[in-house]
Order: structure tokens, then sequence, then C-alpha cells
């Protein structure tokens, strides 16, 4: 993971993340857009990520999605993982942190978002940790607070679960003995 800031900075707002908000197209996926000559549209997600995101939400932190893009494949992912904050065709992602937080009572700096667009950024700004994948966008990868080794779909958002997992000391109940 290349970091922005100190790695005790990161840890320590790690500790305090109770949600994992996540982008798709780029993130959850490698960023490209496949359609078929019917105009089906399919997408490719990672199966560490998917492992990744049930561990999370095994030990109490949420998991949810902020797309600007509409999927029926995305619902399925999600309904798949057990996520149910799901916001999709969502361009304005600050609005839908807002209402996140409404709902859920949480405060910004209990939120980790990871994103690699610019409609991403306003939600990197305002979120206690955020993350971008090295594919993202210049200004994206520079303000968010770290950067995946692992590319969008390609295991980025395993690579984030497990440090916030670390991070609360959780992790090692996933290890079989």
């Amino acid at each position: 993971m290349k970091l922005n800031k100190d790695l005790d900075s990161l840890t320590a707002a790690a500790k305090k993340i109770r949600l994992l908000l996540l982008d798709v197209d780029g993130v959850l996926t490698d960023g490209r857009l496949y359609f078929s000559n019917s105009g089906e549209e399919t997408k490719a997600f990672h199966s560490l990520d998917g492992h990744g995101i049930k561990m999370l939400m095994s030990v109490g932190i949420g998991v949810g999605i902020i797309t600007g893009r509409n999927s029926a494949l995305l619902e399925k992912r999600a309904s798949d993982l057990g996520i149910e904050l799901l916001y999709q065709g969502r361009e304005d992602k600050l609005q839908a942190l807002e209402e996140i937080m409404a709902s859920t009572g949480l405060e910004s700096g209990q939120i980790c978002y990871v994103g690699d667009d610019l409609p991403d950024l306003p939600v990197l700004e305002a979120v206690g940790l955020g993350f971008s994948v090295p594919q993202g966008h210049p200004d994206i990868t520079a303000a968010a607070d770290a950067v995946t080794e692992n590319a969008g779909g390609m295991g980025a958002v395993r690579e984030i679960t497990d440090f916030l997992l670390k991070s609360q000391n959780k992790y090692a109940s996933f290890h079989l003995s």
C-alpha cells in the first residue's frame, strides 16, 4: 500500500471505522464496461474482495456501496454479499454519504470510503479514512490517505478490508489453526 499519510495516523483512523463505503466501477471492478451485442452489461468481481467484505461484516463493520451507475448485476452481487446499503444512480455521492450518516447515526470519522475518480473526491475528503486504487485519477490518488497496491477489481478491496481488520485487532480470528 502506498501511504499518503504516516502509518500511525492511518492505523488510528482505521480503529474508528464502523462502515466501509465503496465505489464500484474501478474499485470493485477493473473499471472497464462490457456490453454484449444485445446491450447486456457484464461485470467481473473478484472473490477475494467478496470474502473480505464478508469478513468485515462478520465482525460488525458495515459495508455499503455508492455508485453513479445503475446495474442489476450490482444488485445481485450486493445481495449475494449481504450488503444492504446500496445507493445506485447517485451522481452526487456526497449527498448519498449524508443520507447514510443520517440513517445509520454514524459520524464521518467512523466511515472509510474507496473511490477512483473525480465524483468520489467530495466523499474522500469528508470521511475519516479514504483509499484509492493505483489506476485511479491522479487527483484522487493524491487526495486519498493511501492507495492500494492491487488494482480495482483485482483484490484492492480485500487489501483494505485486511488493513481495517488488522488495525482493529480482528484479523487473527480468521486464521485456521
